[in-house]
């Protein structure tokens, strides 16, 4: 199964048409499960024309992820991926902590390097 790499993508936006084909699906159920997946807000010119930003794309790993390689059932896919973005948000929140810390020792040690300059 699929698992595309959005590390290496050069554009900003990808078509339905290039996102079903790195995908190796249809157009059709990638339309569907935007309909499914409120979570999938792919961008839309005036004509309706879908474009997909890597996070979209994403996104999209996931849902095909737990869809047809685990086999999920779509409710039990929008559960899981539910559970993921709470979890997500716990250990954003674990870092913002954390990153307090850091600048907290970090304004120390600048403190002692700045007195060690002065005692040279």
């Amino acid at each position: 199964m699929k698992k595309v790499d959005t590390s290496n993508m050069t554009k900003l936006y990808y078509s339905i048409s290039d996102v079903a084909d790195m995908f190796d699906v249809n157009m059709s159920l990638i339309r569907f499960w935007e309909k499914e997946f409120p979570i999938l807000q792919p961008k839309k010119n005036k004509r309706g024309n879908r474009y997909y930003s890597p996070k979209e794309i994403d996104k999209l790993n996931t849902i095909y992820h737990l869809v047809k390689v685990k086999g999920y059932t779509l409710d039990g896919a929008k559960k899981a991926m539910k559970n993921r973005s709470e979890d997500t948000e716990a250990v954003s929140d674990d870092r913002a902590v954390t990153s307090d810390e850091l600048i907290t020792r970090l304004e120390k040690v600048r403190e002692q390097l700045i007195e060690l300059r002065s005692k040279l």
